[in-house]
C-alpha cells in the first residue's frame, strides 16, 4: 500500500496538470468506488466546480474545489491515478474518471483539450469521497460532523512534530515498536516498508516494546523516521508491485537497507537479512544490528523470531511487470 512518501510524490505530479482546471463530468462503473455520498449527489456537486489545489493528508490525496468542497481519494493497494487526454483507451479497471477542460493550470500553463484524471483499481479497495471543508482546511466527516482525519495522528514531517512530542506520545503506548508505528492515530503515513526501514536505521528490533527506550533511542528513531521518509519523497518513494505516480516510477526501492532484502547481505554488519511475518505483514529486519533486549524475549515474540528466514523475496515494480501496455494486455 502507497505510503507517506509514494502518496505525497502523486500530489506533487497531479498539482500542476489539475490545479486550476474544471470538473465537467464523473464517470465510473462501480458504486462502491465512492464512499461517500451516493455517486449521484457527488457527480451533482463536483460538475462545474474548480479544482484549488491537490495536497496530501496521511495516505489520502485531497483535492480542494471551490465553495468549500473536498475530493479525497485513497488508492489503498493497487490504486493508480493518470492524467490522459479525453478519449484515451482504458483497460477495465479504471472504475472512476473524471472529464476537465482545457484551460488554465498552476503556472499560468494553458493545456489544450479536455482530458481526464483516471482512477485505476484492479483490486477495488480505493475509495473516492466528497466532504465539506472548514476554512482553516479541515477536512469535515460524513454530515458535516467531526473531523475526517480527526484519528489519525500528526504528520511525521510537520515543524511543529518535534521530537518531545514523538516522545511524549511514545512514552504513552504499551505495543511493540513496529506495530506502533503502522498505527496511523500515533503518526500519519507510515507504512511496512518505511516502519523496517526507521526501526534498521535505529538499531531497534522491531518486537521491542514501544515505551521501553531510553532518551537516545527515542531521539534516534524519531530522527530516522524523518529522514526516511524525506529521502523517499526525494526519490519519488517506492515503486515495489502495483505502485506507479502519475508522472512515472520512484526509485526509492533501489536504496532501502531491509525492505525486501530478505537473504542479502545487511548494509551495516554484511549479515544476513531475515524476514518474519508480524500481524499478516512482512517484518525485516537485521538480527545481529536490532538485538533484542532481554526483557522483550517473551514466548511470542521468540516464536515469531524463531520463524524468520533468509530466502530472497522481493517484488518487481510496476514498470519491470510492463506498464500500462501490459496490464491492459493481461487484462483482456
Amino acid at each position: 500500500m502507497p505510503e507517506l512518501p509514494e502518496v505525497e510524490t502523486m500530489a506533487r505530479d497531479l498539482a500542476p496538470l489539475l490545479t486550476g482546471a474544471t470538473i465537467t463530468e464523473v464517470w465510473w462503473d462501480w458504486d462502491n468506488v465512492i464512499s461517500y455520498p451516493d455517486p449521484a449527489s457527488l457527480r451533482g456537486v463536483v460538475v462545474g466546480r474548480r479544482i484549488l489545489s491537490v495536497r496530501r493528508r496521511a495516505k489520502w490525496l485531497v483535492f480542494d474545489l471551490n465553495d468549500d468542497r473536498s475530493l479525497t481519494m485513497t488508492v489503498r493497494m493497487t490504486g493508480q491515478l493518470f492524467v490522459l487526454p479525453e478519449g484515451t483507451a482504458h483497460d477495465k479497471h479504471v472504475h472512476l474518471r473524471l472529464t476537465l477542460d482545457d484551460g488554465p493550470v498552476a503556472g499560468g500553463r494553458v493545456v489544450e483539450g479536455p482530458r481526464w484524471l483516471l482512477f485505476r483499481d484492479v483490486r477495488k479497495f480505493g475509495r473516492v469521497g466528497l466532504y465539506r471543508r472548514a476554512d482553516d482546511g479541515t477536512i469535515l466527516g460524513e454530515g458535516d460532523e467531526g473531523e475526517l482525519f480527526g484519528d489519525h495522528g500528526p504528520e511525521p514531517l510537520d515543524d511543529d512534530f518535534t521530537v518531545r512530542r514523538f516522545r511524549e506520545r511514545l512514552r504513552r503506548r504499551r505495543g511493540r515498536l513496529k506495530t506502533t508505528l503502522l498505527d496511523q492515530s500515533f503518526i500519519a503515513g507510515v507504512g511496512n516498508i518505511y516502519a523496517d526501514e526507521s526501526l534498521w536505521r535505529s538499531r531497534l528490533h522491531p518486537l521491542r516494546s514501544a515505551d521501553s527506550l531510553n532518551t537516545e533511542q527515542e531521539r534516534r528513531l524519531y530522527q530516522a523516521v524523518r529522514a526516511v521518509m524525506g529521502e523517499a519523497i526525494d526519490r519519488r518513494g517506492s515503486s515495489v508491485d502495483d505502485y506507479t505516480a502519475p508522472e512515472g516510477d520512484g526509485e526509492m526501492q533501489e536504496h532501502l537497507d531491509v525492505y525486501q532484502r530478505t537473504g542479502l547481505p545487511c548494509h551495516r554488519c554484511g549479515r544476513p537479512v531475515r524476514r518474519f511475518e508480524l500481524n499478516a505483514r512482512g517484518t525485516h529486519f537485521c538480527s545481529w544490528c536490532q538485538r533484542l533486549p532481554a526483557a522483550d524475549r517473551t514466548t511470542s515474540n521468540l516464536a515469531l523470531v524463531r520463524t524468520s528466514r533468509r530466502s530472497a523475496r522481493r517484488g518487481r515494480s510496476w514498470s519491470e511487470l510492463g506498464g500500462p501496455e501490459a496490464t491492459n494486455e493481461r487484462a483482456h
